[in-house]
């Protein structure tokens, strides 16, 4: 069997220091104090114990001050601190009452305990005491008693200096110091008071009678509240009693509920006496509103009372802070999360000491958050969350451990900085003067100066390079720069911070257009865009082209945008130079040329933007095909109409085309009556059964359609081409619709095409219409005399 090598030496003293740490090396309270309620002039004592790497040292403080042992108060081996004699007032007018804590500390740090409070027993006068009633027999007679005590006195009350004989249901002694007393008969008649008692003290209130006068009625009587619930704010597992006193006749039903609608729930929950509720070992969740309601039996009449229940939870962890173990150089993070009511408010300590945010330390989230960035061998410590609200306060601790190796190199040395332009700095450093042969490379830290440290970001850099040109950065910005050196054990301390602005930066180049106003005006336009970057205004310039000087600068502010350079010659062609300049110089130009040799031909085309005008001649013509194919189709229906009517072989000629159509003449009435009723469909016999009456309306229709059209003399007659005057532009015969433009010119025409065949084409000119001839054809079989 293989003999066991023992450890070398020199290891054992780490074997047993790591034995040492992996036993209870963190600091770790096995016991804190607690809040308590002391008796004047009795002893009291504190108690506090801690585990964790020996040798371990406590201490006391009392409202943060560091207690000493005195003749008054002694610090007891075991960590715990005794008080002789407890006084709320010492002859130095200090006092013992306050808030007491415990710390303990080792060679890996320091802790301190949760804060107790520490009160000295009191019991007040009565500020509420019983009051003499005269209550009617059946009735509820109350007599209360309120005092105030530390701790809580225990209230009882008496008859005739008598205990009240606790089997007798009809009486209610509430926690909070009320006698309740229903179906009120002559044998309750008495005097009453009660007795509050104590550690401190034992009171007794003033006495009262009760006179029970009458005798049971059945007068009805509305319900009625007498007392209703009252605002109560609790800790959670204390009791809550919520009162309500109601009277009437008959005698009303009390119940309860949640204002929210929420049940109440019947888990520690009891009625005492009528109509009391009482909830034990009270939580959060019975925070509410509750209301109290006096219902009359079988009825929907009720009156109602209510009162707010607030419970407080001291704060509790829900995650706590870990301890970790970090290199130099990198990024620790403790997280602490704590609920109760109300929320807790965090804070942190570091060795016991209130731990404000600095540079590389960050407090986020509500202080849930502890960031340590770019740990160093001072950060090593034991770092605690308190957590504290109204109704208490708790602790968690967590340690940070750097690691550091031996033999890494010291600070990169003597960091310097030069800004090349607006968008580039220089950094440039020195070797290290500890360790620098085992130097891998180094490692650029850059971040904005005005930016959070997790913003920063990082460059490597070869060991053989001891300078490193940043790009991309913004023009006229602050930034910082640290630099720190590399081996394979590790990484070296941060070097010396370095501060720099980058140049400034002149504006871009504007984007420019130009606008032919007249043949001696020119618009001048450009986009004052944030890509052309921080600029103070804009310079113009322009000449003749080929001319030896520019006219200008013209100066013009940021917000300005066109400019119209006038008096200029039509025959001579320009050029236009416009810049954008700040304090750090102007920039790059844009250059235009222009003439205005041609601008009479091309007014239309050069004229200024008038979107407004545009918009309007868009909808115009958009409106004149509308109105054209309006009025065409009416152009249809009028001849259709003459067709129906009859009228074949008339000609209507409108303005201007007498002498340029060959019409035929038009027949008499009587050849034309059997054809007459062909158009619309009907049979020639139909039309000889026609009496001279429908003669008459057809021809009045035409004068109603075509009110200047017909002669007086020619009223009454047959219509021929020769009868029928032209439509004037004072009488338009149509109308543009839903516009005031008149109807310049209106031709319906009948052209022979065949012995059956009639084409009707509607000519028109509309100012505002696309639309200029319509046509249609009419073919008749003259066989059938069908017409379609």
């Amino acid at each position: 069997m293989a003999r066991r090598r023992p450890a070398p030496r020199c290891l054992l003293p780490l074997l047993l220091l790591l034995g040492d740490l992996g036993h209870s090396s963190e600091l770790t309270f096995t016991m804190e104090p607690s809040d308590v309620v002391a008796v004047e002039d009795h002893p009291l004592k504190l108690q506090c114990q801690v585990e964790g790497l020996e040798p371990i040292s406590k201490s006391w403080r009392k409202n943060g001050e560091l207690l000493l042992d005195s003749q008054h108060v002694s610090l007891l081996a075991n960590g715990s601190v005794y008080i002789r004699k407890f006084h709320k007032l010492l002859d130095d007018g200090s006092s013992d009452e306050g808030e007491y804590d415990c710390t303990a500390q080792n060679r890996l740090g320091l802790v301190v305990s949760r804060k107790a409070k520490v009160q000295v027993a009191t019991l007040s006068p009565f500020h509420v005491q019983p009051q003499s009633m005269v209550v009617e027999e059946g009735g509820v007679a109350r007599f209360q008693c309120q005092i105030h005590g530390l701790p809580e006195p225990l209230i009882i009350w008496l008859k005739n200096r008598r205990p009240l004989e606790a089997g007798d249901d009809r009486f209610t002694l509430l926690p909070t110091g009320v006698l309740q007393i229903t179906q009120v008969g002559e044998a309750d008649s008495g005097i009453y008071h009660c007795v509050a008692a104590n550690t401190a003290n034992t009171r007794h209130s003033q006495e009262a009678s009760l006179t029970v006068q009458g005798s049971r009625t059945n007068v009805y009587k509305e319900p009625a509240i007498l007392v209703g619930p009252e605002n109560l704010t609790l800790t959670v597992h204390q009791t809550a009693v919520l009162e309500c006193v109601a009277t009437g006749n008959p005698r009303p039903i009390v119940s309860w509920s949640r204002l929210d609608g929420r049940p109440i729930g019947v888990e520690g929950i009891q009625v005492l006496g009528t109509g009391n509720l009482m909830i034990s070992d009270l939580s959060v969740q019975h925070s509410g509103i509750y209301v109290c309601a006096a219902n009359k039996p079988g009825t929907r009449v009720r009156r109602t009372a209510q009162g707010r229940l607030v419970v407080q939870a001291p704060a509790k962890f829900v995650q706590y802070p870990q301890s970790i173990s970090r290199p130099v150089g990198t990024t620790a993070i403790f997280n602490c999360l704590a609920q109760g009511e109300p929320i807790p408010q965090l804070t942190w300590l570091k060795n016991g000491e209130i731990l404000a945010p600095s540079g590389h330390i960050k407090l986020k989230n509500n202080n849930n958050t502890l960031t340590i960035n770019g740990i160093s061998p001072e950060d090593e410590a034991i770092y605690q969350c308190i957590a504290e609200n109204d109704a208490g306060s708790t602790q968690a601790s967590a340690r940070l451990t750097v690691l550091w190796a031996e033999g890494l190199p010291g600070p990169p040395r003597d960091v310097k900085t030069t800004a090349l332009s607006a968008t580039a700095i220089q950094v440039s450093w020195n070797k290290p003067l500890q360790n620098t042969r085992d130097v891998i490379g180094y490692v650029l830290h850059i971040r904005k100066t005005a930016d959070p440290v997790e913003m920063e970001y990082q460059e490597a850099v070869s060991k053989s390079t001891l300078q490193q040109v940043v790009t991309d950065l913004e023009a006229s910005t602050s930034y910082t720069f640290h630099i720190k050196a590399y081996t394979s054990r590790g990484a070296s301390k941060p070097s010396e911070t370095a501060i720099t602005n980058t140049l400034g930066e002149v504006p871009a180049v504007p984007a420019l257009f130009i606008k032919v106003l007249n043949n001696t005006a020119i618009q001048v336009a450009w986009e004052s865009s944030i890509k052309l970057g921080q600029h103070e205004g804009f310079k113009l310039y322009y000449r003749r082209i080929h001319g030896a000087l520019f006219t200008g600068p013209v100066l013009l502010p940021r917000n300005v945008t066109s400019y119209n350079i006038t008096h200029l010659d039509p025959m001579i062609a320009y050029e236009v130079k416009l810049l954008a300049f700040n304090c750090h110089g102007d920039g790059n130009s844009t250059v235009r040329f222009v003439t205005l040799r041609d601008a009479t031909e091309r007014s239309v085309l050069n004229t200024p933007c008038d979107c407004l005008k545009e918009e309007h001649s868009s909808k115009t013509s958009t409106t004149g095909i509308i109105i054209g194919t309006h009025i065409g189709v009416t152009c249809i229906i009028f001849c259709v109409l003459f067709l129906v009517f009859g009228y074949r072989g008339r000609l209507l000629i409108c303005k201007h085309v007498e002498d340029g159509l060959a019409t035929p003449q038009a027949p008499s009435r009587a050849q034309r009556n059997p054809q007459g009723l062909a158009i619309n469909g009907g049979v020639g016999r139909a039309r000889e059964e026609f009496t001279a009456n429908r003669k008459m309306a057809d021809i009045n229709e035409l004068e109603r359609l075509f009110p200047a059209s017909l002669p007086n003399e020619h009223q009454h007659k047959g219509i021929t081409s020769t009868n029928i005057s032209p439509i004037s532009e004072e009488q338009p015969s149509l109308t543009c619709q839903n516009s005031a433009f008149p109807l310049d010119e209106l031709v319906v025409t009948r052209e022979p095409r065949a012995t059956f065949e009639t084409v009707v084409q509607c000519s028109l000119d509309c100012p505002e219409s696309n639309v200029k001839q319509l046509s249609f054809t009419v073919a008749k079989d003259n066989s059938s005399g069908t017409t379609e």
